[in-house]
């Protein structure tokens, strides 16, 4: 099912320059996000299933969050590789975002953010045919039963980026000593990234409350997904060094201190979770929402209105990934405690436009 949606607040912000819904823009010719239609079923019978990361081989890695392990899908063949020591899942926490190092083929690193006993952390193992054991490159993220954040993504620049929560302690996201509430950015080896805002400073962006999506487009600009709490959820161009508001804004404020969102949704519209950029738009897999929904992009910009697709036809949804053949991953999250499965969940769909 596709369902075009303007937001009410949209023709506000047009008519009387309000930016009550999604950021106005001059009236013009717009795009209008590809239609995606199930191709195949990837994979069935996932765990609540988190993240995903492919090869080099076009195979992929998935996580689940309550069992700890780390699944690889090859072929239509899904197998488990090996469980992550020191997970220790519960409410919102467990494993959660996967990442493959740039450079795999010869380091044969990959990455994983996890709950640990005390933090949120961000390991890195190595994979032949089974997992190494785990390095800690970052400790010490706070950790709560929610807004516990969670992926991770490497960007053009080869440094790693990480999205933190603010453990449900909304006074992190506007410590700049805190890592929760943050996008991080750092080194292979989690060190704070050379060119950060501030030497030394793990921190890329503050002001978040919960950030579960990222996704660089194809000029290396990098957007974030972003929980509200009773109003908004966020799409978020993401600016070195600036503030995102939470907890003093929610949504768009037009607040020189902050930055508005590209887009915003009532919260029943979204929990947006995992992103991703193809076609000249951003994805966003939304669990509340249950839908699928295309934001179209210009150069950073809001490039026309939001669209949305499978509204409702397969429950939540908690990442969508773009695949080496340039298909869309589009992952499921109904045995997470807050969905109802349906036969084969938790499920991957391949989606081709």
């Amino acid at each position: 099912m596709r369902t075009r949606t303007l937001l009410v607040a949209v023709l506000t912000a047009l008519t009387t320059g309000s930016a009550a819904g999604v950021a106005a823009e001059p009236v013009g010719v717009r795009a209008v996000p590809p239609t995606p239609t199930v191709a195949s079923t990837v994979a069935t019978g996932l765990a609540s299933p988190w993240g995903t990361a492919f090869l080099p081989d076009g195979s992929a890695l998935v996580s689940e969050r309550s069992t700890r392990q780390i699944k690889r899908i090859a072929n239509g063949t899904v197998t488990t590789i090996g469980t992550v020591p020191g997970v220790v899942p519960g409410g919102e926490g467990g494993l959660h975002g996967l990442a493959v190092s740039p450079n795999f083929a010869t380091d044969r690193l990959v990455y994983a953010y996890f709950t640990a006993a005390s933090d949120n952390r961000v390991a890195r193992m190595t994979f032949n045919t089974t997992l190494g054991q785990p390095q800690v490159i970052v400790s010490g993220i706070p950790k709560a039963s929610i807004h516990n954040g969670g992926r991770l993504a490497f960007g053009p620049d080869g440094m790693l980026y990480i999205s933190t929560g603010d453990a449900g302690q909304s006074g992190n996201s506007q410590n700049p000593s805190s890592l929760g509430g943050k996008i991080l950015r750092v080194t292979p080896t989690g060190a704070a990234a050379p060119g950060n805002p501030t030497a030394g400073n793990r921190m890329w962006s503050m002001g978040h409350r919960n950030v579960q999506g990222l996704a660089f487009d194809n000029a290396g600009r990098l957007f974030a997904s972003e929980f509200g709490q009773n109003t908004w959820d966020e799409l978020n161009l993401i600016q070195a060094g600036r503030n995102y508001g939470w907890p003093t804004v929610e949504g768009i404020a037009n607040n020189p201190n902050f930055v508005n969102p590209l887009v915003q949704w009532p919260t029943s519209q979204s929990s947006p979770s995992g992103i991703a950029f193809s076609r000249n738009t951003v994805w966003v897999a939304s669990l509340r929402g249950q839908r699928l929904w295309a934001v179209p992009v210009l150069n950073g910009a809001l490039d026309g209105s939001p669209v949305n697709f499978f509204n409702g036809t397969h429950g939540r949804l908690r990442m969508v990934t773009t695949a080496p053949d340039g298909s869309l991953w589009l992952m499921t999250n109904n045995t997470d405690g807050r969905g109802t499965p349906r036969p084969g969940d938790d499920r991957i769909l391949r989606l081709t436009f």
